[in-house]
């Protein structure tokens, strides 16, 4: 093959010497592409464009292809995800505890590996993984090797060079809602198919057909394709406990096997649902969650071989282990390592996850529901009402004890409360001024477990006395707090804000 100075092939070097224009563009890096099947690249954009020198358009990426994305460019091809899973990531990520023990915190671990750059080799002070040339990982771009690829996530290609993550939605979520995540973040993914040429309706069909979507919510019943999220944000997923419970088997009643297909946890999943009933179990607690783990691994190991799991996939294909916890008692192996309190120089995974999670702030239960399209004025007058990946066209007041949740969903007009019972918008594009003053209860605005919003108008907090979240949303327009007790709090993730900031909100 035609090799370029860098030692990728030609039409590789070109597409990482591109530049990002309109979202379209491919800038990652080939690590020897295939030839071109039906429903691969040059269908959409002729094969004009994918010919010649210069920026190549991402539908001319093919499968093998390093591509250098933004979290913001993603579609997502689940509706669920294990929150606790995602929790233990987060905690980890906020946690200093790594640093304490001489090591680099596990985000940078995480996005090397997850860029085919192994792990962190060094870390700057101050460092931010939205800005890769603050840290260094110990594969540099340009010398991956096979076994540094392997683990990277995958998309693929669709109509429009829209991009379908189908491997990573735990980590990258993780990523957007850590410490230092925003939908700007960079991050490369490998291409597994390119189906650009394909139309919307065959795109999903061919995506079905090859298990590479995962059409079922949070109780395993079916979903259409427009029920899936449309960008990545805890918020914009459903939780799935038997997702979580999965992960926190890993390495104790199954095993990643090679090759392991998408979406292979869920097929696991499917199954334990018939065996182990979570609800009967209090997953806040360390002690209960470790009796369930332990059940559902040992159920998952005592499987023989050939029994089939889900969707015609065997204990075997699916990774089944054939002695639980590798043969160590439980004193010993992972179960041991999981269950470790959260005192400990290396608290466990399950420690971890439960330490975040009893951050989160659960919003109440709705009494109304909105969906869809709803234009003109809404005036909550009691109750909660629940707006959920809505387009709201017109003004919104909220009255004494009413409540608001917002998640997911667009606001085109402003927003007023004064002595709400609570306030909850997360995930959401609020487009006019947002005013909240003197609600009884929780005000949340981002934060653990809720997605940061965009707000395009002015953003003023007074006299609230339940609790201020503020974190990591961005605000065109001034945004002014005074006389909330206590005063607002970013939870570590300071906002960005292009306007003035006063009063208790200097510093946010």
């Amino acid at each position: 093959m035609n090799r370029s100075s860098t030692g990728l092939p030609r039409r590789g070097a070109r597409l990482l010497a591109g530049v990002l224009a309109a979202g379209t563009v491919v800038v990652g890096a080939s690590t020897g592409a295939v030839a071109a099947g039906p429903g691969s690249a040059g269908g959409a954009s002729g094969a004009g464009a994918c010919a010649g020198s210069g920026p190549l358009p991402r539908a001319c990426a093919q499968p093998g292809d390093l591509i250098d994305v933004t979290l913001g460019e993603l579609h997502p091809t689940q509706a669920v995800l294990g929150f606790d899973q995602v929790f233990y990531k987060l905690g980890r990520y906020g946690s200093d505890r790594d640093e304490a023990a001489g090591g680099f915190n596990k985000r940078f671990d995480d996005w090397c590996e997850t860029n085919g750059q192994g792990e962190a080799a060094s870390v700057g002070p101050g460092a931010r993984l939205d800005d890769p040339a603050s840290f260094a990982c110990t594969v540099p771009l340009g010398q991956e090797t096979p076994k540094s690829i392997a683990p990277m996530k995958t998309a693929v290609i669709g109509p429009g060079g829209k991009l379908y993550l189908t491997d990573g939605h735990h980590t990258l979520t993780s990523f957007l809602e850590g410490p230092d995540g925003s939908t700007r973040l960079p991050v490369r993914l490998r291409v597994t198919d390119n189906f650009s040429s394909l139309s919307t309706t065959a795109f999903w069909q061919r995506m079905t057909a090859e298990k590479k979507v995962w059409l079922r919510d949070e109780s395993n019943k079916p979903l259409s394709v427009d029920q899936l999220p449309d960008r990545l944000g805890i918020t914009h997923f459903r939780d799935d406990p038997y997702r979580s419970l999965v992960y926190f088997t890993r390495d104790i009643g199954y095993e990643v096997p090679d090759g392991a297909t998408e979406f292979l946890e869920f097929s696991w999943g499917s199954w334990l649902r018939g065996e182990h009933d979570p609800a009967a179990y209090d997953l806040t607690s360390p002690g209960p969650y470790l009796d369930l783990v332990k059940s559902a691994s040992k159920s998952m190991a005592a499987l023989a071989p050939d029994a089939v799991v889900d969707d015609g996939k065997t204990a075997a294909q699916l990774g089944r282990i054939a002695e639980w916890n590798g043969g160590k008692k439980e004193t010993g192996g992972e179960f041991a390592k999981l269950g470790k309190p959260l005192t400990d120089a290396k608290p466990g995974k399950l420690a971890e996850a439960l330490d975040y999670k009893a951050r989160v702030l659960r919003a109440p239960a709705c009494t109304t529901k909105i969906t869809g399209v709803r234009n003109g004025p809404l005036t909550v007058t009691n109750g909660v009402t629940c707006a959920d990946r809505a387009a709201l066209r017109g003004p919104v007041t909220v009255r004494a004890g009413a409540a608001l949740v917002l998640t997911g969903s667009t606001l085109q007009g402003p927003l007023q409360s004064d002595r709400a019972a609570a306030i909850h918008v997360c995930g959401s594009g609020v487009t006019g001024p947002l005013a909240i003053s003197r609600t009884a209860g929780p005000v949340r605005l981002g934060g653990p477990g809720c997605t940061a919003n965009a707000v395009t108008g002015a953003v003023v907090l007074t006299g609230n006395t339940g609790g201020v979240l503020l974190a990591a949303n961005k605000v065109t327009g001034p945004v002014a707090c005074s006389g909330n007790l206590p005063a607002p709090d970013t939870a570590g993730r300071p906002n960005e804000v292009h306007g003035p900031r006063t009063g208790q909100c200097a510093g946010v």
